[in-house]
Order: C-alpha cells, then sequence, then structure tokens
C-alpha cells in the first residue's frame, strides 16, 4: 500500500513540477495587481482568471498525458482537459490531473492496436484524425460527467462545513477545509460558508474567527518550509520563492502542486489548519472583514484591535505543527526523490560522443540503458522502409547468432517510433528528428546503417548488465526468408550494365520498378530526393535506393529489381557500388528482401561478392535474393 502511494505521489509530481514556473508567474500577477494586490491595476488584473482557468489546468492535462504517451499523449490530454475547464465554473486543477492521463492511455492504446493494420502511405492521416477524434470524444465526456461530479463535491463539501460549524466543533471544519482547498474549492467554501458567518458574527461582536479559516497561510507555509529545507531538486529549489508568494501575495494555490506531489502531506496542513483554528477559539483570535488575499499582510491589516497577538499565534502555531509533520514525510522520502532528480538529469544532459570503431562511428546519448534491461531495440529512418530494415535486420541476426534471442530489434520511420523502444538507431543526419521522437530512449548515431559498431555497443552493454550469452539450444539459426512471388521477376534482375552517375543509375532502376507496375512514376523522384538526404549505399558494394516517406503513397505494391555495374557507381570517393537494388516496399512484405539483403551484406565471402560483381548469368543473382 505505501509503495503504492508513493508511486501516486511520484506520477502527480511528474505532472506538477514542470509547471512550478506557470504557477508562480500566475502568482506573481494575482498578487501585484487584483484590487487587494500590491500596485493594482484593472487591465492586466484581467489576467488573473484566464490564467487559472485554462492556462493552468491546460498545462497540467498536457503534461499528465504526455508523462504517459509523450507529445502525443499530451495533445490528447489538454484536448480532454478542455471539456472538464468549460464544464465547470472553478480553475479545474484536480480534473486535469484525471483527464490527461486519461487521454494519454487512450491514444496509446489505439495506437498500439492500430500499429499493425494501418496502410503505407496512411500514417500521418490516420495519426492525426485519430487524436483528433479521441481527444474530441473525451472533452465531451469530460464536460458531461466529470464536471457535473466536481460540481457535486463542492456542494457537498460547502454542506459539511456547514453542519460542523452549526455542530459548534469549528477546528474540526479543518479537516475538510484543507483538503477542498487542494482541489481548488477554496473560493467556493470561503465566500459561500465562511464570509456569510463571518459578516454575521463580525456584526454582531466586532470580529470573527470565521474569516481566518480559509485565509490562515500557516498550514500552507509550513509544507513550503519543509520543502525548503529538507526537499530535493526542483522542488526545494522552487519552494522559498513559492514561500513569498504563499505568505506575503496571499496566493495559497502556490502550495497546491507541493502537496499533490506528496499526498501524504495533505495530513500535514489538516493537522495545521486544526491547530489554527484552535489557537484563534482559544485566544479570542479574529478578523474585522475577509482577508483577500489570505496573505500575512492583509490578515494584520483586517485584525481587530486586540487580537493581534492572538492571530499571530494562529499562524505561527498552523505553520509549525504542519512544518513538523511536512518535515516527517519529506525526510522518509528524500533517498527516492534524490534517485528520481538524478535520473531527471541524467535523461536530459548534452550528447556524449563515443569513440568510432574502425569501420564505423557511432554516438551515444545519454541515458544509457543496463544491459540487463535491454529488450527493445527501435532502427529509425526516414520511410522506416529499406535502410532501417536492412539495419535492424544484420543487428538482430547477429544477437540471435550469439544466443540473445529475448531482445526485439524493430525498424520504424522517424515519427513513428514506440514509446518503450530502450535504444534507437539513426542516421547522424536524423538524429534531432529521433531524439526529439523518442526522448525517453538512448540513442545511437550512425554514418552507416549496416557497417557501424552498434553491435559492438549493445554487446558491451550487455556484458556490463551482467548479462552472458545464452548457450545455443542446439535449434537452427533464422536462416534467410524466401521472397514470395513476384517481388523479384528473373527479367528484373539486369546485368553487365555500362558505368553511369548514381543519379542516372537510380532513375534506371525506378524506371524498372515503374515499368514492372510496383510503383508510380511519382515515386522516382522521391528516390532521388532519398538519395540527396542520405546515401542509401550500404557497404560490401551494394546500394539498396528506395523512396522518401513522402511518397510512400506511390507504392503500388512491392518490388524489387537488381542491377549490376560490373565496374561499379560512384555513391562518394570512398564507395562504389557494384549491385544497385531498387526496393519498393509496400506493408511488411519487403523485409523478407531486407533478411536476404543482411545475408548477403554479412555473410557472404568476398569471391561470392566478387562473382555476383561480375556475372553474366543473372540466375546466379536471382537465386542470391531469392533463395537467402
Amino acid at each position: 500500500m505505501q509503495e503504492a502511494m508513493q508511486k501516486f505521489g511520484r506520477f502527480l509530481s511528474a505532472m506538477v513540477m514542470p509547471n512550478i514556473g506557470a504557477f508562480i508567474a500566475w502568482g506573481f500577477i494575482t498578487a501585484l495587481f487584483i484590487p487587494a494586490g500590491w500596485i493594482p491595476n484593472e487591465g492586466l488584473a484581467e489576467l488573473v482568471g484566464p490564467m487559472a482557468k485554462w492556462l493552468l489546468p491546460t498545462l497540467i492535462g498536457f503534461t499528465g498525458g504526455e508523462v504517459v504517451y509523450g507529445h502525443r499523449g499530451g495533445v490528447v490530454g489538454a484536448i480532454a482537459t478542455a471539456g472538464i475547464i468549460v464544464g465547470t465554473d472553478i480553475p479545474m486543477f484536480m480534473g486535469a490531473m484525471i483527464m490527461g492521463p486519461i487521454g494519454g492511455v487512450a491514444i496509446k492504446k489505439f495506437d498500439e492496436a492500430a500499429q499493425d493494420s494501418i496502410p503505407g502511405g496512411f500514417e500521418m492521416l490516420v495519426n492525426n484524425f485519430s487524436a483528433g477524434i479521441i481527444g474530441g470524444v473525451l472533452a465531451c465526456a469530460a464536460y458531461s460527467f466529470v464536471g457535473p461530479i466536481v460540481s457535486s463535491i463542492t456542494d457537498g463539501l460547502a454542506s459539511a462545513v456547514g453542519a460542523i460549524v452549526s455542530a459548534g466543533l469549528l477546528p474540526l471544519v479543518s479537516l475538510l477545509v484543507e483538503p477542498a482547498k487542494i482541489l481548488f474549492l477554496n473560493n467556493a467554501i470561503n465566500h459561500g460558508v465562511f464570509t456569510p458567518l463571518g459578516m454575521q458574527q463580525a456584526q454582531e461582536v466586532g470580529k470573527s474567527v470565521f474569516f481566518m479559516i480559509e485565509s490562515n497561510p500557516g498550514p500552507g507555509l509550513g509544507v513550503l518550509l519543509a520543502y525548503s529545507l529538507f526537499g530535493v531538486g526542483n522542488a526545494k529549489g522552487s519552494a522559498p520563492g513559492a514561500v513569498i508568494i504563499h505568505f506575503f501575495g496571499g496566493i495559497h494555490e502556490i502550495y497546491f502542486p507541493y502537496v499533490l506531489m506528496k499526498p501524504a502531506l495533505i495530513l500535514a496542513v489538516m493537522a495545521g489548519g486544526v491547530t489554527g483554528v484552535f489557537t484563534l477559539t482559544m485566544l479570542n483570535g479574529g478578523l474585522v472583514a475577509p482577508a483577500a488575499p489570505g496573505s500575512f499582510i492583509a490578515i494584520m491589516a483586517m485584525t481587530a484591535p486586540g487580537a493581534y497577538f492572538a492571530n499571530v499565534a494562529a499562524v505561527a502555531a498552523a505553520a509549525g505543527v504542519s512544518f513538523a509533520i511536512s518535515s516527517v514525510f519529506i525526510k522518509a522520502t528524500a533517498a527516492a526523490d534524490a534517485e528520481k532528480e538524478d535520473a531527471l538529469e541524467a535523461a536530459q544532459a548534452s550528447m556524449k560522443s563515443m569513440k568510432a570503431a574502425s569501420k564505423g562511428q557511432s554516438a551515444s546519448d545519454e541515458p544509457q540503458v543496463a544491459g540487463k534491461d535491454i529488450k527493445f531495440i527501435a532502427y529509425a529512418c526516414d520511410a522506416g522502409m529499406g535502410s532501417s530494415a536492412l539495419g535492424a535486420a544484420a543487428l538482430r541476426k547477429k544477437l540471435q547468432k550469439d544466443g540473445y534471442k529475448n531482445i526485439t530489434v524493430k525498424n520504424f520511420a522517424i515519427g513513428n517510433i514506440p514509446k518503450d523502444a530502450q535504444i534507437v538507431v539513426s542516421h547522424e543526419k536524423l538524429a534531432e528528428r529521433a531524439r526529439a521522437d523518442s526522448p525517453q530512449a538512448e540513442h545511437i548515431w550512425v554514418k552507416d546503417f549496416t557497417n557501424n559498431n552498434v553491435y559492438d555497443i549493445i554487446s558491451e552493454r550487455l556484458k556490463g548488465g551482467g548479462v552472458e550469452a545464452p548457450v545455443s539450444d542446439g535449434g537452427e539459426e533464422e536462416s534467410g526468408t524466401a521472397l514470395k512471388e513476384g517481388i523479384l521477376l528473373p527479367q528484373n534482375v539486369v546485368v553487365g550494365l555500362k558505368t553511369v552517375s548514381k543519379e542516372d543509375a537510380i532513375r534506371a532502376a525506378g524506371e524498372l520498378l515503374f515499368k514492372s507496375g510496383y510503383v508510380e512514376k511519382e515515386y522516382i523522384e522521391g528516390m532521388l530526393a532519398r538519395e540527396r538526404d542520405i546515401s542509401t549505399y550500404i557497404g560490401q558494394g551494394i546500394a539498396i535506393p528506395h523512396g522518401e516517406n513522402a511518397v510512400k503513397k506511390h507504392v503500388i505494391k512491392t518490388g524489387l529489381v537488381v542491377m549490376q555495374y560490373p565496374q561499379g557507381v560512384k555513391f562518394s570517393d570512398e564507395n562504389t557500388a557494384h549491385l544497385i537494388v531498387g526496393i519498393a516496399g509496400k506493408g511488411d512484405d519487403h523485409l523478407a528482401i531486407i533478411a536476404n539483403l543482411a545475408t548477403i551484406t554479412m555473410e557472404y565471402s568476398e569471391a561470392d561478392l566478387q562473382k555476383a560483381y561480375t556475372t553474366k548469368d543473372p540466375k546466379v543473382l536471382f537465386d542470391m535474393f531469392t533463395k537467402g
């Protein structure tokens, strides 16, 4: 139970802490410009309401969805939050913390269910419409159901507070008031219950304790002081500023996120509130009018003659009790909080380059994944079709050959990398896009998808994590997969071509794909654009030109053409391709092509490859690519 509460608190913290700056900005604007503020300004005070009602809940909702499912989850979470904002008249802080994660979970489940059934070229269309439809449905549900539920809770709390007051158990009213304040119901209770009662009492005796039940800054002050002394990381660093806004500015909402980070701190503010009210009643304290905002300055200004000591004592006692209890909880979880802060700093660390291996150059970006935890590696390129599929196939075969059969290696397009990918391998020219798409992962960037040291890096991770390659179970190694009939036709294997420029060679491969009915004409320009962006030369004298992601819609069916240039085609000053393999991939059919290419690039001897470069018999190449 305790562990579950800690996880819940950390989850709430992950939603709240990134937005503390927005709360502070709102607190300053409120403290400065409202009519009772330090420098009242009618125009600037107009910011207060929209920020409290719209900005803060929307930020919380977005962050809640993002925690669950990245930026895409955040967008749907924010849409869902809009429904509950419109559905109520009070700032929907807690409602956002409910609807934001629900939005993230909903879109994540949809993507997991649909990721294998989206037709090629329709990914962006499906992604945009699914987010819009799911977000819209959740917004309507929040407006229709969650909003009315929160309104009912507000009415119920107000009635309960009234009943406690009527029963003469005034100190116990804080057991409801303090949790209700955290739910942003402070104004409803203060102005709906305490102000009318206080006005009546003040007319009779010249002051009222009711004016100070909700406005006492002591309980929140104790929490913030405890964070300032015993907290860690961002919470500790931001707490002193929050103390000023809360205590002198009277903006109690500033401490609510700090309590929500550790729900157990509700006990601290409840105890502080009870202590403050008890002190007021015992020492006959009270105010002559409501303190708005609830700052210490406003309380002193509204203090009745002869009640200064009682009111100061009530604030101090409430702060002292709240501080004592808060300190116990914060100290108890300091170690876990410190580990979390360390992990956050590691995740945000700047890119660190790794030494290049003799045949390739790779770079790894923090955070690094422990070897024993590696379960899912993603290869990513622009289209998720050619280069990344080949690299994934090559790495998968090496891992399986060494006995690591429980590690999943798949290829994806940038923009569709799963959020549970632990390591992402992408071309160095795609580094920023890949990192933005999967910030949770360790990133390895390469110059060449197949001729690189990625396996060496992964192998070191596995060994460093105490993972030894399993003993072979005697089963057969994964073999090449035969191509489906029609993907490579004998007439599409052309040998003995004269040397041309790489652009002409790519265009010739595209023309053959077009003439064979695999692609539409527009696909050819996409092949050339792909080459201009990132070279499709994969090493071992082989290049695999294919279209960029934007032209996948022009693929009619999966097809392959093989064109042999005995004298070679220059792809760069260092790289000469003798085999140009033009690929048009639709769906997953092309994976068999990639598996065979991986076999060729890794396992064929130099003599076999040299024969492939110079043979005058197309059947030799046809068998090489179709029989694996």
